[in-house]
């Protein structure tokens, strides 16, 4: 597979590149992450009106620009390179690709405009208190009322819950696994944001009470439907994981480069070379993975979801603490931004489930 990235690809990637640089800078992360909501809603309004970028994937049909998963993955990669504090993996990772995926013609045609155009803050709520992705451990339950549904049961670590309009909820009917359209200003909703390791991206836990809901995934089980956006959801995340990665590499070398110690650079010394050689290889390791998972066509994605998965997740960490390490006593400092990738490296690593899960769903989609 080709992994180069066209001309127009590479001048959106240095477009997007500079925009973050200006609207995303350390200080403005730190500043965000400490505020209730997490982000800036002019900077929001900015990535909708003057770059397109919540409509990136969207059909033109529904008001988007339909570009590729790998234009997106781009969009991704640089965000995490920054730690973007915007509701964007929840509106466009998410719920997105689920109405893409599960929902059902109507659903497309009212939310996905709105979400193109930045209007609507929506996301997917999936895990509950058990914290498992696994599609089989939803327990939340959709029982059928006056040609509605009531939703009772709880939802755990749902991204950008808080501040959602819109949330797209797994439940379980009489027929399989579905998904509903849920006003989250509804009386029956109840949600408490969650203190979480990483702060620049929100999580909450939401509480649904005989909520009344809307079946947008059509009649019968759509379990197969929503597997692949979670797939799709895994592809933007470890592109969002090579972007964060590297950045770690680069703040590493370029430490290494001007830090004197026995007159002379550390990155003159063999410890600090071999530990910047094998953060490159994880890196690029990553980034082909990645790059793979997002030119691959529907068929072959849950594997190479899969398996980007893994592996993006493990080198991200890995990358992120050695950043520390070569960073020496300043580099355990709150102060220094290491400490903001190793905590997003962390929590990506763990969602949508770790490395050890997607190992497991790669051995059973490729029957080891």
């Amino acid at each position: 597979m080709n992994f180069a990235f066209s001309p127009e690809q590479e001048e959106f990637r240095q477009s997007l590149r500079r925009f973050l640089a200006d609207k995303s800078p350390a200080a403005e992360v730190r500043r965000l992450m400490e505020t209730g909501p997490g982000y800036d809603p002019q900077v929001w309004k900015q990535l909708a009106d003057q770059l397109g970028l919540q409509g990136l994937a969207i059909p033109e049909e529904y008001g988007g620009t339909g570009a590729t998963l790998v234009e997106l993955g781009i969009a991704f990669e640089e965000m995490g390179r920054v730690l973007l504090c915007a509701p964007f993996f929840a509106t466009v990772g998410l719920a997105a690709q689920a109405l893409l995926t599960a929902g059902d013609d109507e659903a497309k045609r009212e939310y996905l405009p709105r979400i193109a155009d930045g209007s609507l803050l929506a996301t997917v709520a999936v895990t509950e208190e058990d914290g498992r992705w696994d599609l089989a451990a939803v327990r939340t339950s959709a029982v059928p009322d006056s040609g509605a549904f009531l939703l009772d049961g709880t939802k755990m670590f749902v991204v950008d819950g808080h501040i959602a309009q819109l949330l797209l909820v797994v439940a379980r009917t009489d027929s399989g696994l579905g998904l509903f359209a849920v006003d989250a200003s509804d009386a029956g909703v109840t949600r408490t944001q969650l203190q979480t390791l990483d702060m620049t991206r929100k999580l909450a836990r939401v509480e649904l009470t005989s909520v009344p809901a809307r079946l947008v995934s059509g009649p019968g089980d759509a379990t197969v439907a929503l597997s692949r956006a979670l797939d799709l959801a895994l592809a933007v995340l470890t592109a969002e994981q090579v972007g964060g990665a590297q950045r770690c590499l680069d703040m590493a070398v370029d430490y290494a480069k001007v830090r004197m110690q026995f007159g002379r650079p550390i990155g003159s010394f063999q410890a600090i070379k071999h530990k910047c050689a094998e953060m490159l290889l994880e890196v690029e390791s990553a980034k082909s993975a990645a790059y793979h998972a997002a030119g691959s066509n529907l068929d072959e994605l849950g594997v190479a979801a899969a398996i980007a998965k893994a592996y993006c997740s493990e080198a991200y960490f890995h990358v992120a603490a050695e950043t520390i390490q070569v960073h020496g006593g300043i580099g355990f400092t709150w102060d220094h931004d290491g400490h903001l990738y190793f905590r997003r490296a962390k929590s990506s690593q763990l969602f949508l489930g770790d490395e050890h899960y997607h190992r497991e769903r790669f051995a059973a989609l490729t029957g080891i």
